[in-house]
C-alpha cells in the first residue's frame, strides 16, 4: 500500500523514553492515594487471584491483582516471572506475598481476603493468620461439573435436573448463613430436600423457610438408596467439599476480578508476546482504566427506564441471563496520560 510507518526500533525508543515512564508514573501516584485511604480504615476486605499471560500450564508472566472489595477498585498489581519462582505453579504464592508485603509496608489492615481455593494459598494464608474466604462461583463451578458428570451415570439422570436448584442452594447458603456451621448446616439439607423431606436433624437449621406445597410431578424426587442419590450424597458431603462450604464468602465475591481480567484482554491479549516492562505497563493502564470506570451508573432509555440486555453464559449451556447496560465507559486517565506524555516531549 505504499504508507510510511516508523519502524519498530523507533517505537520502542518512543516507548522506552517517555509512554513508558509516564504510566508508571500515573499508576504510582495513583496507588498512593488508594493505599493512604485504605491505611485509615480498620476493615479493609480484599480480593485476590492471579491471572496468566497465556493459555495452558506454562505461563511466562503471572500477574496478581488485589482489590478492595468495598470500593471495587484496582490497588496493586504485582508481575512474577515463572523463573523467578522456579515454575509457574508458584506464581501465585509470590505474587500474593509480594502484593500483601506492601499493603503491609503502608500500614493497611487486613480484615480478611477473598479468593479461589488454590491450596498454596490456603496454607500461606493460614500460616499468616489471615481470614480467608472463598469465592462462591469458583465453588459452584467445580461442583456443578463433578454433579453433571454424575448425571451421565447409568440411572443418576434424574441428578441433572436438580443442577440449577443446587447451583442456587450454594449461593444462598453462603450469603444467608453467619458462621460456618451454619453454612454446612444449610448445604447438608439439600440431601433431604431432594427427597421431598423439609425438616433436618442439625438444630442450626431444623426446617426449610420455603412455602411446602404439594408438587405435581413426583418423578423429579430422588429416594434413598437408589444411584442417584447414593452418587449425589457422596460427592456433596465429601470432608474437602464441607471444608469449604464453611469458608464460603457471606458478603463479597471476585466476579468483579474477573471483569477486570476480562478487561486486560483488551491491553495484553494472550496470543500476544511482550516484554516484561511492556506487559507491566499494559497492566497498570488496564487498572488504571478500570477504577476510572469501577462506579459506572446503570444506562437508562429516553423514559429514564433502566435498561437490561440478554446474555447467554457459555457456562449456562443455554440459560440466559437478563444484565443491566453500563453507561458508556470514559478515558480521564488516557487524556492525562497523553497531556503528560506529550509534557516529556516538551521538556526533551
Amino acid at each position: 500500500m505504499r504508507l510510511q510507518v516508523f519502524l519498530y526500533d523507533t517505537f520502542r525508543r518512543h516507548a522506552r523514553m517517555f509512554v513508558e515512564p509516564a504510566i508508571v508514573h500515573t499508576w504510582r501516584k495513583s496507588q498512593e492515594v488508594m493505599l493512604h485511604q485504605l491505611s485509615q480504615d480498620n476493615k479493609v476486605i480484599l480480593g485476590g487471584d492471579m491471572r496468566a499471560d497465556s493459555p495452558g500450564h506454562c505461563a511466562k508472566y503471572g500477574s496478581y491483582t488485589m482489590m478492595d472489595l468495598n470500593t471495587n477498585t484496582i490497588v496493586d498489581l504485582q508481575l512474577v516471572q515463572s523463573n523467578e519462582v522456579g515454575g509457574s505453579s508458584y506464581m501465585e504464592k509470590e505474587g500474593l506475598k509480594r502484593s500483601l508485603s506492601l499493603l503491609g509496608a503502608r500500614g493497611v489492615t487486613i480484615d480478611c481476603i477473598v479468593t479461589d481455593r488454590h491450596p498454596q494459598i490456603q496454607k500461606f494464608l493460614r500460616e499468616e493468620n489471615i481470614t480467608q474466604f472463598y469465592d462462591v462461583w469458583h465453588m459452584e463451578k467445580g461442583l456443578s461439573k463433578k454433579i453433571d458428570k454424575i448425571g451421565k451415570k447409568k440411572d443418576c439422570q434424574k441428578v441433572r435436573r436438580w443442577i440449577p436448584a443446587i447451583r442456587n442452594h450454594i449461593y444462598w447458603t453462603a450469603a444467608s448463613s453467619k458462621t460456618g456451621p451454619e453454612r454446612v448446616a444449610k448445604w447438608t439439607s439439600l440431601l433431604n430436600h431432594v427427597r421431598d423431606v423439609h425438616t433436618h436433624e442439625d438444630p442450626l437449621f431444623p426446617n426449610c423457610l420455603h412455602t411446602i406445597r404439594k408438587t405435581r410431578d413426583k418423578s423429579k424426587w430422588l429416594s434413598a438408596g437408589t444411584p442417584a442419590f447414593y452418587n449425589l450424597e457422596k460427592e456433596l458431603t465429601k470432608k474437602t467439599v464441607l471444608k469449604d462450604i464453611a469458608k464460603l464468602s457471606p458478603h463479597y465475591q471476585t466476579s468483579s476480578l474477573e471483569a477486570f481480567h476480562s478487561v486486560i484482554l483488551r491491553f495484553a491479549p494472550k496470543n500476544v508476546v511482550y516484554p516484561y516492562l511492556g506487559m507491566l505497563c499494559r497492566l497498570y493502564l488496564a487498572a488504571l482504566h478500570y477504577n476510572e470506570n469501577a462506579d459506572r451508573g446503570q444506562a437508562t432509555t429516553s423514559s429514564w427506564d433502566p435498561r437490561f440486555k440478554l446474555s447467554f453464559p457459555k457456562s449456562r449451556k443455554g440459560e440466559c441471563r437478563a444484565r443491566p447496560v453500563k453507561t458508556d465507559a470514559t478515558f480521564r486517565n488516557f487524556i492525562f496520560f497523553l497531556s503528560l506524555k506529550h509534557k516529556h516531549l516538551h521538556c526533551t
